[in-house]
């Protein structure tokens, strides 16, 4: 019994390391190579390039994993005062997701009313001046030395679009068709055009020493020679104003000359005023009216009541009663009292002394 039991642990032995080990390389026999390790899963996408191959695999996890980034290692950009007018910014109110569901919901599609809002009723042709790029367009064009000598701009400040009068609407009809008229005709290569928002600009009129609109300016010399010329003034009507500028009569016209003008003695002045105003109105745009009334209406209020404020009085003291003078004494009322003469002796008096004799 023992031996069979010795034999059947045997046999079962020798069977379990045949499962686990290889005859080893005979001659003849090719070299083996080592098992190569599978790489990881990849994820392909369905389209192929039009070669037919397959397009680049990404690996479903990195290989080589980066650390994640500390996100207070991040710095934030620095807080600046400007950033409170954002809150108040009613455009970004209206454009922010929460308003847009909140309009959908009742119907209104805010975004399509933001976007009419925005667009302007002018040729989009003529490019629009503003504070921003006119220094770019107009002082700091590029041109050759014979281009700056023959540049013109034609410039129309004209009312907004909100805001359109009857004299607005005629300078830029005229102004249209003169453009109109010299892109058909290419006679007037030398010549640019553009046009001002009056309501829009604040440092360009303020530069100019304009403060109403309409207004046609004729700008050579890199803006520094400027001609102003009012409707009333100048015949635009029916191609005038092409004519005007075909034929050079704005050479005729006096340039603006003066203290405040490009090159006069107070042009610092007027430069520096130009550009806080432009400040101070890039600000104020983007505080919404309603608080603005209620500031300025705060303002007055708290002004009228400095103003009429009255008087701070003084107590005025207590009325006291005179005091009785007091009488003069005895003996200065006997020194000055007048002497007098005594009496008479009575006739009863005279008989009773009689009576005593006897």
């Amino acid at each position: 019994m023992k031996f069979s039991g010795v034999a059947a642990f045997l046999l079962s032995a020798t069977a379990a390391s045949a499962q686990y080990f290889s005859e080893g390389w005979q001659p003849g026999q090719p070299v083996p190579t080592p098992a190569v390790r599978a790489p990881p899963q990849v994820a392909q996408d369905d389209a192929f390039e039009a070669s037919g191959e397959p397009e680049k695999t990404s690996f479903k996890y990195p290989l080589h994993e980066e650390p994640a980034e500390d996100a207070s290692a991040q710095k934030d950009e620095p807080f600046r005062p400007s950033d409170l007018l954002d809150l108040v910014d009613t455009t970004k109110w209206l454009e922010s997701d929460v308003s847009k569901n909140f309009f959908n919901k009742l119907g209104v599609n805010i975004s399509e009313k933001l976007a009419s809002a925005q667009k302007l009723p002018w040729d989009s042709r003529i490019p629009l001046i503003t504070d921003a790029n006119y220094e770019d367009v107009i002082v700091n064009e590029e041109l050759t030395e014979q281009e700056e000598k023959d540049r013109v701009w034609a410039l129309v400040i004209t009312a907004g679009a909100g805001r359109q009068d009857g004299l607005s609407s005629f300078a830029d009809l005229s102004f249209d068709d003169a453009y109109n008229r010299s892109i058909i005709a290419g006679d007037l290569p030398h010549v640019k055009w553009g046009r001002i928002d009056y309501f829009n600009v604040t440092y360009i009129t303020t530069k100019w020493n304009v403060w109403s609109a309409p207004y046609l300016v004729i700008a050579t010399d890199r803006g520094r020679t400027l001609r102003f010329y009012t409707v009333q003034t100048l015949r635009i009507r029916d191609g005038l104003f092409h004519q005007f500028l075909l034929t050079q009569g704005y050479l005729e016209t006096n340039p603006w000359t003066g203290s405040f003008s490009p090159g006069g003695s107070a042009e610092w002045f007027i430069e520096f005023f130009a550009v806080w105003m432009a400040k101070i109105y890039n600000v104020v745009t983007k505080v919404p009216k309603f608080v603005l009334l209620i500031a300025s209406g705060s303002a007055a209020s708290f002004l009228l009541s400095f103003m009429h404020r009255k008087e701070a009085t003084t107590p005025k003291p207590a009325a006291t009663k005179p005091q009785a003078v007091p009488p003069p004494a005895a003996a200065s009322a006997s020194s000055t009292a007048v002497p007098t003469t005594p009496a008479s002796p009575s006739k009863n008096s005279k008989t009773s002394k009689r009576k005593g004799k006897k």
